[in-house]
């Protein structure tokens, strides 16, 4: 088990939980009762850290390098019937962006998103999620492939941007996440969008235009993320935590000013610490979901869509005299 830096505490009392196991597994003595008593310790004091983080600190939990990726959430979903389509048809197949067809329960689903790699050599691979223009045309295919046979489309947010590589913006990195801007919100199937780690900047937007918008406890969504910001405005990393606070990028933030529907509970201690728990939630969310958008008509859900975007942000008007 990797230990983010807050999490000291909770380090030492699972390193003298291990002790007093392996003490009571080589001995005769009887230290049931204390190891219980050591075991709601560490929960009581997890409650406790997890109740109270920071922003800067979600943030360090969103990129726990246990945390759950895409394909792990598509396969628990799926119940591990998800066959993956893979390219744009015009330059190549973005292994950043993941897309394919899956059975929850009976009901076919497409799903799509960005996966980051498991380990190093698939990060360097899928370029740790950050898609090229590709990838969002690829995307787009497969949205419109779900539409054209009615399958509602799930997408699920995992990135710290779309790729800033010189070749994206040559194939046009802003036309591609705009593209996918204009035609998702005119849809004519159900659109379920879950941010499950970093959703940063056009990179996160370029999939995440839903009927119903969703971020796990311990996700993050801004337009930029809190070292770039801070690069910006101090000229520094160092004042990233002060960023953090400032972009109002939490879960809870977002759900506050309107930006998304809701929020996903996840297990104490963050996802990467009972996945499958996480899993079987968002299962059981992206169900209910799926039966009150089928419920609606293409044409009202198209309707509540461009209205629920429009009514974002908050404008000012200055009095001229």
């Amino acid at each position: 088990m990797t230990y983010l830096d807050f999490e000291k505490p909770i380090q030492d009392l699972e390193g003298e939980l291990e002790k007093l196991k392996e003490v009571a597994s080589k001995s005769k003595v009887d230290l049931t009762e204390k190891i219980k008593e050591l075991e709601q310790h560490i929960v009581d004091k997890t409650k406790e850290l997890y109740s109270n983080l920071s922003a800067w600190q979600r943030v360090q939990v969103s990129r726990h390098p246990e945390r759950p990726y895409t394909l792990a959430y598509i396969d628990y979903v799926s119940n591990k019937t998800f066959i993956e389509l893979h390219g744009d048809r015009t330059v190549a197949d973005d292994k950043a962006m993941v897309g394919g067809f899956g059975d929850v329960d009976g009901q076919t689903v497409m799903f799509i998103g960005q996966q980051k790699g498991i380990n190093t050599k698939m990060r360097q691979i899928r370029r740790f999620g950050m898609a090229n223009p590709e990838g969002y045309r690829k995307a787009l295919r497969l949205m419109k492939m779900a539409e054209k046979f009615n399958k509602p489309v799930v997408t699920f947010i995992d990135t710290p941007g779309a790729y800033p590589g010189l070749e994206a913006e040559e194939r046009g990195q802003g036309e591609a996440i705009a593209r996918n801007l204009l035609e998702m919100v005119q849809l004519k199937v159900p659109v379920i969008c879950i941010i499950i780690g970093e959703g940063a900047s056009g990179g996160a937007l370029g999939i995440g235009i839903g009927d119903k918008v969703l971020m796990l406890e311990n996700a993050w969504y801004s337009v930029i993320s809190p070292e770039n910001c801070s690069t910006i405005l101090w000229r520094t990393w160092a004042q990233k935590e002060k960023a953090a606070e400032a972009l109002k990028l939490t879960a809870a933030d977002m759900s506050q000013n309107g930006l998304v529907d809701g929020v996903i509970a996840e297990p104490l201690g963050g996802a990467h610490r009972n996945p499958t728990e996480a899993f079987e939630t968002v299962k059981q969310t992206i169900k209910t979901l799926l039966s009150e958008l089928q419920s609606q008509s293409p044409e009202q859900r198209i309707e509540d869509r461009i209205n629920k975007f429009s009514a974002m942000g908050v404008v000012h008007d200055l009095d001229a005299s």
